[in-house]
């Protein structure tokens, strides 16, 4: 079976894509964690107009979406 080797999104370094390589498709922990940490830190967006915020008018948040449960007496 042929080995497949791909670039490490984060430094570049070629690295084998296989289950031998517990961090694939990064080439180590560290680069795995780094990329983590750009998701987490909204380092990363996706190309577009932004979005505006939704902001409900009035009290809808407030209402009850059910039937209130009833408590014990």
């Amino acid at each position: 079976m042929a080995v497949t080797y791909v670039d490490c999104p984060v430094c570049g370094r070629r690295t084998e894509f296989s289950p031998a390589n517990r961090w694939r498709p990064f080439c180590s922990e560290r680069c795995k964690t780094n990329d983590l940490g750009a998701w987490a830190s909204n380092g990363y967006a996706i190309a577009g107009a932004p979005l505006e915020d939704e902001v409900p008018e009035g009290d809808d948040m407030l209402q009850p979406l059910g039937p209130s449960p009833r408590r014990p007496t």
